[in-house]
């Protein structure tokens, strides 16, 4: 069985990661403050580590030190979930087998995709499309169901919920769930009670105080048929919900309550560290919500060459750039900043100590690695007159290629 040591998460974390992560047979073992991860970072010797780190990604220094001078530990990869930082100090991390770096709040689809990969064990997620937006006013919890009812979403809800009312001490926490735009059939009885359940779990929100707000009347059969749903109401306009929950004493009409309450999260509360709203939402990532450390260009005319390259890179979180052709790449670096170029010296059309020259040139200071067939003497020579960082002759290994690239990005080639 793989296993993942898991380092000062919050309850969010470590509750639905050891949820999710037990269903695909993945062990979750809990650790808090620096002695306690290092302890069982050796006892264990877990296939990956991930670590929550709430301020300064230096209060970590000293543990990562430790565990990159340890012989059993320094090859166990590491991810990341923390503040945004500067691009230059993402770089440093891979000396420490960081591989992911994840600003919070994280998407975790994005997230259980990565730990996938890094454990080759290819994680489930349920496609359903479905947005679901949480937000606090005041002491009123408002979430917003459309398109579909997903799975990993309504399981995620229950530890936002009570993640929202820890955060702000919420003393008398009220929730209004709206289902109004969805269409149901009974085959989504089961996630509908998955909704229920994350709803009610939470045992400081008193049942009176929870309002479903739906037209639908198989959401208000199933709650009738369910005795663990006693006490929850279906209402059926907004009216009610507001003259039950809500103080209207400040607002003109209800448009006003509407737009004040519903509509806008109060900015004056804190809203969580978790992103209901998963990149798939959108059918694309955005630029740093994969957790890449890297940005990477690789040059090679070679098909195979390419892939095994962008394999090599993804276990050291790059982002990788590929390009079958020189003119491309070079086209690329317009719009594109690249943290490292990996060259091949006999790309078709422009060589690649053309692409050297040009980069010489014009001043472009990205570090370089040639892979390429090996070369005569004076060819080796002219490559590094040019700037080149190392030169790799092919084939090589994934690993070799990956410890080379970080031998470069922390200057020891």
């Amino acid at each position: 069985m793989k296993q993942v040591l898991l380092i000062d998460g919050s309850p969010v974390y470590n509750e639905f990661l050891t949820e999710k992560l037990a269903k695909e047979t993945i062990k979750v073992i809990s650790a808090q403050g620096e002695r306690d991860a290092f302890i069982k970072l050796l006892s264990v010797l877990p296939n990956l580590v991930i670590i929550d780190v709430e301020n300064s990604v230096s209060e970590l220094t000293d543990f990562l030190f430790k565990k990159q001078s340890d012989p059993n530990a320094k090859s166990i990869p590491i991810i990341l979930i923390g503040p945004k930082i500067e691009k230059e100090k993402l770089a440093e991390l891979l000396r420490y087998g960081v591989v992911k770096y994840f600003t919070a709040p994280i998407k975790f689809d994005v997230f259980f995709e990565t730990i996938g990969n890094i454990l080759k064990e290819p994680i489930y997620l349920d496609p359903t499309p479905c947005i679901l937006d949480v937000h606090l006013n005041n002491n009123i919890i408002f979430v917003e169901i459309a398109r579909g009812l997903n799975y990993e979403k309504l399981a995620l809800l229950r530890y936002k919920i009570s993640e929202l009312v820890d955060a702000n001490n919420l003393l008398n926490p009220k929730i209004v769930v709206m289902l109004t735009n969805l269409e149901l059939t009974f085959v989504d009885a089961t996630n509908l009670e998955s909704l229920f359940d994350s709803i009610v779990a939470n045992k400081s929100i008193e049942r009176k105080n929870i309002k479903i707000l739906s037209l639908d009347p198989i959401v208000k059969e199933l709650i009738a048929g369910h005795p663990q749903y006693k006490g929850l109401e279906v209402v059926t306009n907004l009216s009610k919900v507001l003259g039950s929950l809500v103080d209207s004493s400040s607002a003109e009409n209800t448009s006003d309550l509407i737009t004040d309450k519903i509509l806008a999260a109060d900015k004056n509360v804190l809203q969580g560290s978790v992103e209901m709203r998963f990149s798939a939402d959108t059918g694309s990532t955005a630029e740093g919500e994969n957790g890449n450390v890297i940005n990477v260009a690789v040059v090679d005319g070679d098909l195979n060459t390419r892939n095994l390259l962008k394999d090599a890179l993804s276990s050291v979180g790059a982002n990788t750039s590929l390009f079958a052709n020189s003119a491309d790449f070079l086209a690329s670096l317009a719009k594109t900043k690249y943290d490292l170029i990996i060259l091949d010296l006999f790309v078709r059309g422009i060589s690649g100590l053309a692409v050297l020259q040009f980069l010489k040139k014009t001043k472009v200071t990205i570090p370089v690695v040639i892979y390429s067939q090996p070369v005569q003497q004076n060819v080796l020579i002219q490559v590094i007159q040019l700037g080149a960082k190392t030169f790799i002759p092919k084939p090589q290994t994934p690993e070799v290629i990956a410890k080379k690239v970080i031998d470069v990005l922390n200057g020891k080639s």
